[in-house]
């Protein structure tokens, strides 16, 4: 009787899990989807944590004077570049989305040159935001398809 139970439960779960996954089957794509979507606007932290760890990742080599994760803002110290002594930048990047998007990631750059024993403010700071939010975007796609590819 114990086993006539027990097969019967087996069968009866094996008819319930073949029904769930057939029904699975035609959501699979919505259910991807929702998936992907919900990986692109992960945001624990109070911004899109891709774009956020890109940012840090991709800024990493400069001083920073102030980091808010809750507002999405880093703000840059004064960089030197040591091939070029006479110029200096300060980066400040906004995350200003949930969702990773290009439009969520605003860079400027301010740059100053030395001239006369003082720093004078220059421009031409464009190029070098368009670069750098091209850079942290990248770097947030790249750890993104490495958090997907994690979860297959």
């Amino acid at each position: 009787m114990k086993d006539r139970i027990s097969t019967t439960t087996a069968l009866m779960m094996a008819a319930l899990l073949a029904l769930t996954l057939a029904g699975c089957g035609k959501d699979r794509e919505k259910v991807l989807r929702e998936r992907t979507l919900a990986s692109e606007t992960i945001s624990s932290i109070g911004v899109n944590a891709y774009l956020w760890r890109a940012a840090l990742n991709t800024l990493d080599f400069l001083p920073m004077a102030q980091v808010d994760s809750a507002g999405g803002v880093i703000i840059s110290d004064w960089y030197v570049n040591p091939a070029d002594p006479q110029e200096r930048a300060k980066v400040t990047v906004y995350i200003v989305d949930k969702s990773l998007r290009a439009d969520a990631v605003k860079v400027n750059v301010f740059k100053q040159v030395l001239k006369n024993g003082e720093w004078a403010d220059s421009a031409g700071g464009l190029d070098s935001e368009k670069t750098i939010a091209d850079a942290i975007l990248i770097e947030a796609r790249r750890l993104r398809l490495a958090q997907v590819s994690k979860e297959d």
